[in-house]
């Protein structure tokens, strides 16, 4: 029976997964045969070429260590300040050294080398996301002949995008090495084709590049969910009930408009604030009668761009409560740190708006957990920007365009007065949508795709596979 081996930047640790993916696949790997491959969070001199094994509450995981050097020039330097902000059209937050590809590739050859000696013939090996693009080509390299997939969490840039990132051809050819390649939304597959069918025809040197040739790389769209279900039960679970009770003394009867995000450029915090701003300039009827809940735990804040996206939320929110509170009214509370599933499903199910408004992401959990949460009876409004992938199976979302913060604003507006009969009937498509998207499907389509046809005979990949994820 063959072994699905996951790879990924980071392996899990011990304690409570933060995130509903995470606890997802943790709960996934738990009943799998296999392994988890990964960066162990260790950084040393001098890294040990083999992978050790441990045991982490039941999931077997090989760990390997890196040097801080190559950490930085593969994590924070190509794939965070190259690959992240060029995959979310953020090119004037691009910052290129040529030395950290060198890294970047340095790593995944450093994984390809240490996960090699571990594998078996007939393992299916699934790697996921853009710090190991190049994993495949270097598992090849090293005489691989395993089934591999690759998928991609976040968006996959306009073709004049990945043009801008260095190595864009090399990155591209890598991929061509994986088996199957998935994305999280149409619009990704879409602009993956525009690719391949109009690849550039020469370098700036005037010379002819080798065209990638995609032909044995099947590419695409496996939606990402969560477990809808498991949240409308956390929602009501003891400790969920308990942050609703404490959230509604706080309130006092307001309604709860509710951000829960990383605090990272891609989300559009700071347009998401502008627009509660302009809902309180525009129909005074609303002050005293919400509170924006912003809940925005730091990520990555040794890299200058996320030190200046939290300096520039934080004279946002500061301007907004210098004009309109009041000394027993607040309109907003932004907390920067993280909750637990529970407590972050009793304020779900609180908030009568659920506002997700990145400037462009690739699935967005955020908005499935929401409609997960909510009380049937009673349900609260999602607002979803157009540029998340969920805005493809989502659409009974209020969808907005995020940089126009006067569009927000409305539907800030329609969603604070939308009666009940409408809250109910598009609460109702979108929990549907939830769980027809979620991950054990998620996982299920994606391992079946991948999986060779003797395995697709006569077993089901719930029998022979079980998935992973990116720390």
């Amino acid at each position: 029976m063959s072994r699905i081996i996951v790879v990924s930047n980071r392996t899990p640790g011990k304690g409570p997964a933060a995130g509903g993916l995470a606890v997802a696949l943790r709960k996934t790997l738990a009943e799998r045969e296999g392994f988890w491959f990964g960066w162990s969070g260790k950084l040393v001199d001098a890294p040990a070429p083999e992978a050790r094994f441990e045991d982490v509450e039941g999931l077997s995981v090989a760990q390997i260590d890196l040097t801080r050097d190559d950490h930085h020039a593969y994590y924070a330097g190509f794939s965070n300040s190259i690959l992240w902000p060029s995959f979310h059209l953020r090119l004037d937050l691009a910052t290129i050294e040529a030395h950290w590809y060198e890294g970047y590739r340095r790593v995944n050859l450093q994984f390809a080398r240490a996960l090699l000696p571990l594998l078996k013939a007939d393992d299916i090996i699934w790697v996921h996301d853009y710090h190991l693009i190049p994993l495949a080509s270097e598992l090849r390299n090293l005489g691989a002949r395993n089934r591999i997939g690759f998928y991609l969490h976040i968006p996959f840039p306009t073709t004049d995008a990945l043009y801008a990132i260095p190595h864009h051809q090399e990155l591209m050819r890598d991929l061509s090495r994986y088996d199957l390649v998935g994305m999280q939304a149409n619009r990704d597959v879409a602009a993956f084709t525009e690719f391949a069918d109009h690849q550039s025809p020469s370098s700036l040197s005037g010379s002819p590049l080798e065209s990638v040739d995609f032909g044995r790389t099947d590419v695409a769209a496996f939606p990402i969910g969560s477990d809808p279900d498991a949240f409308a039960k956390l929602a009501v679970s003891p400790a969920g009930t308990k942050m609703v009770h404490r959230m509604e003394r706080s309130l006092n009867g307001q309604h709860l408009i509710l951000g829960v995000d990383r605090l990272d450029y891609s989300k559009g915090l700071p347009q998401r604030v502008e627009a509660y701003e302009k809902l309180l300039a525009n129909d005074a009827r609303f002050r005293r009668q919400v509170h924006l809940l912003q809940v925005a735990p730091p990520s990555r804040d040794t890299i200058k761009e996320y030190q200046e996206t939290s300096d520039t939320l934080d004279a946002i929110c500061g301007r907004v409560m210098g004009r309109f509170a009041e000394p027993d009214w607040q309109p907003l509370t932004y907390v920067k740190r993280a909750y637990g599933q529970p407590s972050l499903a009793g304020l779900y199910r609180l908030a009568r708006v659920g506002l997700v408004t990145p400037l462009r992401d690739g699935m967005n959990l955020v908005a499935h957990e929401y409609v997960g949460s909510q009380d049937p009876d009673d349900p609260g409004v999602l607002i979803l920007s157009r540029f998340a992938g969920a805005a493809e199976i989502f659409e009974d979302a209020i969808l907005v365009n995020p940089f126009d913060t006067d569009e927000t604003a409305e539907a800030l507006r329609m969603a604070l007065d939308m009666p009940l009969d409408e809250r109910i009937a598009r609460w109702k498509t979108l929990m549907t949508a939830a769980r027809k998207h979620n991950v054990d499907d998620w996982a299920r389509s994606f391992l079946d795709r991948l999986a060779p046809a003797t395995a697709r005979d006569g077993r089901t990949t719930r029998d022979i596979l079980y998935l992973a994820s990116v720390a």
